[in-house]
């Protein structure tokens, strides 16, 4: 396999925590409430939910910590799922990612922002908005790993910023609500029902974004540790910020304001502070989507990159500017992102693409098993914290999503095995021109280790 050193200085673990936090902290969050307050009753169980999506998702970290810091490269899935099992899977779980799997939720961020800024900027057009920061984030990418790695760092921690001093404002000047978080003994009643495992579903969509920085080992420095480290310290500060989050929701907003409603941040909002709450939370909001933009705008392109110099047919996107920026595979991102907000089919995209993401990400953990039974001696920087209960519990709760999407969606979940069944056709039509993968590389884009970034 060809190795093609990034040029430019390596990502610290700080600029890869950054992007876990801002690809997972969306739009998700701040919309999720209105619809789990009719069938999750009491605050501690509403907060238990959050808290358990957190648990989840921290046991895929452990998975994934131990594949990437065993398989140091760029790309995710894409590279997981071939050493796990065969290049060919790897290829499936890159051309979901390469085609859609990032454009379209670069889209839906970018027209959430639109939407979001017409209440910073009255009468804006919010297609217009959304093109512009997606451009405006994708020429800061262009500029190279030193511009992106800066850019995403101080987007991310002014997004941080912004959060806890809503939920200090919060907890500081809001009207408390007659509402408990203690836990009651008819809490358990409601934690053992149907409708807290269906609401665990859409918390744990809300949690996605938890592996981002797995699509950057390859420019991290010393991935071995600071990937583990990245995800995990990402994840738990997510989790604390989503737990606190629907707390000052429910402290400080009537739950009757809140049932069935999908805008309950800008609700909450107008109760802390009035009749500024909504420009507040907009504001707010509109920062976060930028970092979460830049975020995928970042790690989206890594997986076309790793493709092109796996397989001729694509190696121009395994172009890098002297910067270490993929230009070739940035500008395939943009193109098919601005496609999808022009077109308005993103919603539509994302619907059908669930499916294959919660598969590929089922069996990347699942990966974690098998390499522990087939290659017991195989060197293993870091191993998975409560192997094997903690993988166990991923895959059961993603098993459950899956089965809950084949069951409430299955049109779109049969489009989902559709996209890949494409990916695995296109693979085999490239398989004479592929070459071999290295069953056990180094860090396959390893970038000097005399410069640093953060």
């Amino acid at each position: 396999m060809q190795q093609r050193p990034a040029a430019g200085a390596t990502v610290s673990v700080w600029v890869a925590t950054a992007i876990v936090v801002a690809d997972m902290v969306g739009v998700g969050v701040f919309t999720s409430l209105g619809f789990q307050i009719n069938d999750v009753a009491s605050g501690f169980s509403l907060l238990l939910l959050w808290a358990v999506g957190g648990v989840v998702a921290l046991c895929g970290v452990f998975a994934y910590s131990e594949l990437g810091a065993m398989f140091p490269r760029s790309s995710g899935e894409y590279n997981l799922l071939a050493r796990c099992y065969h290049p060919a899977f790897g290829f499936v779980a890159g051309f979901v990612s390469a085609t859609v799997g990032f454009a379209a939720p670069v889209a839906l961020a970018a027209m959430a922002f639109g939407q979001y800024a017409k209440a910073v900027v009255p009468g804006a057009p919010p297609l217009a908005l959304a093109l512009g920061v997606v451009w405006l984030v994708s020429l800061v990418q262009l500029a190279g790993l030193r511009h992106s790695a800066t850019f995403q760092l101080v987007a991310t921690l002014a997004k941080v910023a912004l959060i806890v001093a809503f939920l200090i404002a919060g907890f500081a000047i809001g009207t408390p609500q007659p509402i408990s978080f203690a836990p009651q003994a008819a809490d358990w009643t409601h934690i053992a029902s149907p409708s807290f495992a269906i609401a665990l579903v859409f918390v744990m969509y809300a949690f996605s974004g938890w592996n981002a920085a797995t699509y950057i080992t390859g420019e991290l420095r010393d991935p071995e540790r600071s990937l583990p480290r990245a995800l995990l310290i990402g994840t738990l500060i997510v989790t604390a910020l989503y737990v606190a989050l629907n707390a000052v929701f429910l402290y400080t907003t009537p739950r009757a304001a809140m049932a069935g409603q999908l805008d309950v941040a800008r609700i909450a909002g107008g109760a802390i502070f009035g009749d500024t709450g909504g420009r507040v939370v907009a504001t707010m909001i509109c920062i976060g989507l930028v970092s979460s933009i830049s975020a995928m705008m970042w790690i989206g392109p890594r997986v076309t990159m790793t493709m092109g110099e796996d397989l001729p047919a694509l190696r121009l996107f395994a172009r890098r500017s002297p910067g270490g920026a993929p230009r070739p595979a940035i500008l395939l991102q943009l193109g098919v992102a601005t496609l999808l907000l022009a077109t308005q089919s993103f919603e539509a995209v994302l619907d059908f693409i669930q499916f294959s993401l919660l598969f590929c990400s089922f069996f990347t953990v699942l990966g974690v098993v098998v390499l522990r039974i087939t290659q017991p001696d195989r060197k293993r920087p870091y191993r998975a914290w409560g192997y094997p209960v903690t993988p166990a519990i991923f895959l059961l709760v993603t098993l459950f999503m899956m089965t809950y999407l084949v069951t409430e969606r299955p049109l779109q979940s049969l489009l989902g095995v559709a996209l890949m069944s494409a990916g695995l056709l296109i693979y085999v039509l490239f398989r004479s021109r592929t070459e071999p993968v290295d069953p056990a590389p180094a860090s396959l884009e390893r970038v000097p280790r005399d410069a640093s970034l953060h």
